[in-house]
């Protein structure tokens, strides 16, 4: 079989030649139904614009943490977007969802929007083919808090919601987060999301939490709950 253009040229970077081995994972996305896990693969033609390989023995092997953490996150502005998904993925986010909030300095839509999240998306398999995750979090269109509360991704209406908070008598996110299924974290752009967004988001069941006595960046906050939820 002949790999996709970016898995090829992955391998071309490399400098790998017939005979040698690599891992394929197809990340669930577009054959969610199919076997995860991973496949060896041994090379067997290297072109220059193609790459063939015969795949071998399946190995149902799984890296995803033990709960699903599902991001909602505030667009931040220039390479910190990517940034955030690359780490995302890396630490195991289920799926990302850009979120247009009021204070966020890149605005999107259209064709635009379509190829950013088509661009966050290609981040997010490469950060997956570094650390060795074979699951790639999908990374949904970017959408505002109010489009996101009519209608969430198919699998998250009973999703525990929690929302990162600096109002008073907000919980510790340790705390606020016993929900013990999938969960959705709400965390905002740079300078937060607008007093309104909270006012929505606690409406629609978003417990509010905190990350403690410190002022995280808008692209910290979310990875460091990320990684108290999944890696803790």
């Amino acid at each position: 079989m002949a790999l996709p253009a970016g898995a090829a040229r992955h391998v071309q970077v490399l400098r790998m030649q017939p005979g040698e081995t690599i891992t394929l994972f197809h990340g669930g996305l577009g054959a969610p139904e199919g076997p995860g896990g991973e496949f060896d693969a041994t090379i067997t033609h290297m072109g220059r614009s193609e790459v063939r390989v015969q795949v071998g023995a399946h190995h149902a092997i799984e890296r995803e943490p033990d709960r699903a953490v599902h991001l909602l996150a505030g667009i931040t502005a220039n390479e910190r977007m990517d940034w955030l998904v690359e780490k995302a993925a890396e630490l195991g986010a289920a799926s990302i969802t850009p979120l247009l909030a009021e204070r966020s300095v890149l605005k999107l839509k259209g064709e635009r929007a379509d190829k950013k999240q088509a661009h966050w998306q290609a981040i997010a398999i490469a950060a997956c083919e570094q650390c060795g995750r074979n699951r790639v979090p999908a990374i949904h269109p970017a959408t505002d808090l109010a489009g996101w509360l009519r209608s969430p991704p198919i699998g998250l209406q009973g999703a525990g919601r929690l929302l990162l908070s600096l109002r008073p008598g907000t919980q510790p996110l340790r705390a606020a987060a016993q929900h013990s299924g999938a969960l959705v974290f709400l965390s905002g752009p740079e300078g937060g999301l607008a007093p309104a967004e909270e006012d929505l988001a606690l409406q629609h069941g978003f417990a509010p939490a905190s990350l403690g006595a410190r002022v995280l960046r808008a692209e910290t906050a979310p990875l460091a709950a990320l990684a108290a939820l999944t890696l803790g």
